[in-house]
C-alpha cells in the first residue's frame, strides 16, 4: 500500500482562498520496492552467516536459489563447448571403418581403435548426462542436486574426453609416422592435457582459503 506524505499547499479557487489547506502525495511505488528488495537480500544474507555459510569469496549477496541458477547456467556453457569436441571424434571414429584403409590397420591399432571408440561413447554419455537428469527430475526442487551431480558428470565427462583424444592420437600418429614417434607425440600432449585440465586447476584450487 503506498505511503501518505501530507504537505501543506494553498488551495486556489475555493471559497477560503489563501489559506493552506492539507494535501496528500503518495510515495513512489517503484523506490519502495527496490527498497524491499534490497531489505530482502540483506536479511537472506545476514541468515546465511548466522546459520555459518561461509561468505563468498568474490562477496556475492546471492539467495541459495540464485547461486544454483547461476552454477546451472555456467555448467550448460561449458558442456557445450565440450559437447561439440566430443561429438566430431565421435563421428570421426563412427565413420573411421568405412573407408578403405582401415583394413590396413594391424590387430593393436585396431585395439586402439576400440579403446578410443568405447572411450568417446562413455564420455557422450557423461556430458549428456545431466540433460537427462534434469528432465527427469523438472520442477521437483532438485536444482542444487541437480548442480551437483552435473559437476561431478563433467569432470568425469573430461577425463573419458581426454583418454579418447590420447588414444586417437596414438592410433593416428603410429599408423602414419610409426610406433616411437606416436609414443613421443602421445605423452607430450598427455602432459599438456593433464596440466591444463587437472594440475593447474587442482593447485590453484589449493591456493584458496
Amino acid at each position: 500500500m503506498p505511503r501518505l506524505m501530507p504537505f501543506p499547499a494553498r488551495a486556489e479557487g475555493y471559497p477560503n482562498h489563501g489559506q493552506e489547506v492539507p494535501v496528500t502525495r503518495f510515495a513512489s511505488p517503484s523506490g519502495r520496492g527496490d527498497e524491499r528488495r534490497d531489505e530482502r537480500r540483506d536479511e537472506q544474507h545476514d541468515e546465511r552467516e548466522d546459520e555459518g555459510e561461509p561468505a563468498s569469496p568474490d562477496a556475492r549477496r546471492e539467495s541459495v536459489a540464485r547461486r544454483d541458477d547461476r552454477n546451472l547456467g555456467e555448467l550448460v556453457q561449458e558442456l557445450r563447448v565440450v559437447g561439440l569436441g566430443v561429438q566430431v571424434l565421435f563421428a570421426f571414429l563412427l565413420s573411421l571403418p568405412f573407408t578403405m584403409r582401415f583394413t590396413k590397420l594391424s590387430g593393436a591399432q585396431r585395439d586402439l581403435y576400440i579403446v578410443s571408440l568405447v572411450l568417446a561413447a562413455v564420455a557422450t554419455a557423461l556430458l549428456i548426462g545431466p540433460v537427462a537428469y534434469h528432465r527427469l527430475v523438472f520442477r521437483r526442487g532438485m536444482k542444487e542436486q541437480l548442480v551437483r551431480f552435473a559437476n561431478t558428470m563433467a569432470i568425469l565427462g573430461l577425463a573419458a574426453v581426454a583418454g579418447a583424444v590420447l588414444v586417437a592420437v596414438l592410433l593416428v600418429t603410429e599408423f602414419v609416422a610409426g610406433s616411437v614417434p606416436a609414443a613421443v607425440i602421445t605423452a607430450v600432449l598427455a602432459c599438456v592435457l593433464g596440466a591444463l585440465w587437472f594440475a593447474v586447476p587442482l593447485t590453484q584450487r589449493r591456493d584458496r582459503p
